[in-house]
């Protein structure tokens, strides 16, 4: 029974409060596991360097092949058990700590572990702080996508470099499957990958769409517009209006970066990298192309002052074009808690809804995808924005839980003021 010390009545916990108890107690667990599972390699170390046994590769070789039989489980993940315990007991005592204390998953533990110790070395400590305050706090999704974005700025410096080397690998393979089926790969940048994706989304929707007949799902479709241009080039099969569509993709660039020759003159200055939506940092070279004109490219410079659309009130109900971008580009994602669904992809929400009469302005917009969208409208959750945050919203369960949700990019928050310089 938990206990309000604030009041005399006893506060009985819910069903969601008695799995909440149960996924700490896992954490402990989890971490009492891995500081046994540590000792237990090391006395067997112990034990046969004692014994005379210099061969510390076969050594452990049984040790993984007891743990493996004792918990049933393979050879390969009795391994990684192993060392991710190692890892944890003597290079991560801060995250195995955490864990102890029931403050982050074992899978934010594992996802952490692995990524920091992907790192240069030099950098790791850069990563593994602010690593820590986010897996304590972010849903695993989340975390597992902020923390990308946190190693991506952090080798941001050294992008262009490391770039021009993996772009050289660039190439296609082919993979057979069952059933007559196989697997096309494409190993390219990233930046491109993603804009192949975005036209044959494109593509593929107004492909179905031209036709009530078309059965086919979207992921049938993106698939076969690929096929038929590879193969045809340009589809005369196609609808017309489908045949000029190009690919749609945000690049973000702080405008003082384009001041600077290279990234490492960036990162030196503090300024953060260009960043693609959905793809994360890209070098500043490629960075100033874009910005400098590309077609299919939606530029946004951000700045302080840069002047933007906020606002159509109840003038209309569909957001204008510019103003759904901007509200696209502030979330990047869907806005429902822990979903990574890119906003691209999502319907533009207002929070409080056009028929009761909520405005068609940037403080009551905010993208949903279609599954969060229908939660939203037709179950007992609720949300409200958070004023003064620059775009956060607040969920508020079925059982009166609430989730904060930040929008991943802040716009400044614009307040109207009389001619005597106060605000209305």
């Amino acid at each position: 029974m938990f206990i309000d010390h604030d009041s005399a009545d006893p506060v009985i916990p819910d069903e969601v409060d008695l799995v909440v108890e149960v996924a700490e107690m896992m954490s402990v667990f989890a971490a009492q596991r891995l500081v046994r599972v540590d000792r237990m390699r090391r006395q067997a170390l112990a034990d046969a360097a004692v014994r005379g046994r210099v061969l510390t590769e076969v050594v452990e070789r049984g040790v993984r092949l007891e743990l493996a039989a004792a918990l049933r489980i393979t050879e390969h993940a009795a391994g990684d058990l192993l060392g991710f315990a190692e890892a944890m007991v003597h290079d991560y005592p801060a995250v195995l700590a955490s864990l102890e204390r029931a403050r982050m998953t074992e899978r934010h533990a594992q996802i952490l572990v692995a990524a920091v110790n992907e790192l240069e070395p030099e950098l790791r400590g850069q990563v593994l702080g602010p690593g820590l305050a986010l897996a304590e706090a972010e849903p695993v999704g989340t975390f597992r996508r902020k923390l990308r974005s946190l190693i991506d700025t952090v080798r941001s410096a050294t992008l262009t470099e490391r770039y021009a080397h993996a772009v050289t690998k660039r190439r296609i393979a082919v993979e057979p499957d069952q059933d007559g089926m196989g697997w096309l790969h494409l190993y390219a940048p990233m930046v491109a990958i993603h804009a192949v994706h975005s036209r044959a989304t494109a593509m593929a929707t107004t492909v179905t769409a031209a036709d009530e007949n078309d059965t086919r799902t979207l992921d049938q479709a993106r698939a076969d517009v690929l096929l038929d241009l590879l193969i045809e080039g340009t589809v005369a099969a196609h609808p017309e209006q489908a045949r000029g569509i190009r690919a749609t993709v945000f690049v973000t660039v702080p405008v003082l970066a384009l001041l600077h020759d290279t990234d490492t003159e960036r990162a030196a200055a503090g300024i953060d990298p260009a960043v693609v939506e959905g793809v994360g940092p890209i070098p500043l070279p490629l960075a100033k192309e874009l910005t400098g004109g590309a077609a299919g490219w939606t530029r946004v410079l951000t700045h302080p002052e840069t002047g933007m659309v906020l606002s159509v009130g109840r003038d209309q109900y569909r957001p204008p074009a510019a103003l759904q971008k901007l509200v696209k580009w502030r979330a990047d994602r869907c806005m429902a808690p822990g979903c990574g669904i890119p906003a691209t992809r999502c319907d533009i929400d207002h929070h409080i809804d056009w028929a009761h009469g909520g405005r068609t302005a940037l403080t009551n917009l905010g993208p949903l995808c279609q599954g969060h969208h229908t939660v939203k409208h037709h179950t007992d959750w609720t949300i409200e924005r958070v004023p003064g945050t620059g775009g956060a919203i607040r969920w508020t369960s079925p059982t009166g839980r609430e989730y904060l949700v930040q929008p991943e990019r802040a716009v400044p928050v614009f307040r109207s003021m009389d001619s005597n310089g106060a605000p209305f």
